[in-house]
């Protein structure tokens, strides 16, 4: 049938690019002069197992990434545009199969090529960033050891000090106050006192001789 006036023509040059095992990118072409706010596309796998239709309006996208794909199958897309009347005819169908897990991608995709060299940029940026993280705490940690370092190093020679200064205080003390009393000197000397001598006479009974006993000094 004839496409109604007011929708927009059908797109064109309907590509499939970036496959993988569980997902590719379809692209297309509007032609120039047409108000398209959107589209659709019909997805289904060559054995009739699965259909997918996928519609978006207010979006000016030439390009959709299908997901959730099966690995190493074939599928068949269709693309309408969207106008402000209604939705175009269908494009011309466009079969492509998806890869394995274990195959590598085309050599030749060079879209393929600036989405991992774009990937990789990205994650060089995370690496640099989280190195600068790292880095910065180090240094932290380093400026935070070295500081209690120094105040462990004052404290200690503050310690040090006070009792150097306490030493020295109590050797300047006068000796007089450690020293015991000197006796006087000059004194005359005590004599002892000597107990009285007493004679004591002892008469013998027999002879008739006496004897005197003189007692030792005391």
């Amino acid at each position: 049938c004839l496409a109604h006036p007011d929708r927009p023509p059908s797109p064109v040059n309907v590509t499939v690019t970036q496959l993988k095992a569980n997902s590719a990118t379809v692209s297309w072409d509007v032609p120039e002069g047409d108000v398209v706010i959107g589209y659709a596309i019909l997805q289904q796998r060559q054995d009739g197992q699965m259909q997918r239709f996928i519609r978006e309006v207010n979006t000016t996208n030439r390009a959709c990434v299908l997901w959730d794909l099966a690995e190493d199958a074939d599928y068949i897309i269709q693309v309408q545009s969207i106008g402000l009347y209604g939705e175009s005819q269908a494009s011309k169908r466009v079969h492509f199969r998806t890869l394995k897990e274990t195959d590598r991608l085309p050599s030749n995709s060079s879209n393929q090529g600036d989405i991992t060299m774009e990937g990789l940029d990205k994650d060089r940026q995370l690496q640099t960033g989280e190195i600068i993280i790292i880095v910065a705490v180090l240094l932290m940690w380093a400026v935070c050891l070295w500081a209690a370092v120094i105040a462990l190093f004052c404290r200690q020679y503050d310690i040090i000090k006070d009792n150097d200064s306490n030493n020295n205080k109590e050797k300047t003390k006068p000796s007089s106050e450690h020293s015991t009393p000197e006796r006087p000197s000059g004194g005359l000397l005590r004599s002892k006192k000597k107990s009285p001598s007493v004679n004591i006479i002892e008469v013998a009974p027999v002879c008739g001789c006496a004897r005197s006993r003189l007692p030792a000094m005391h």
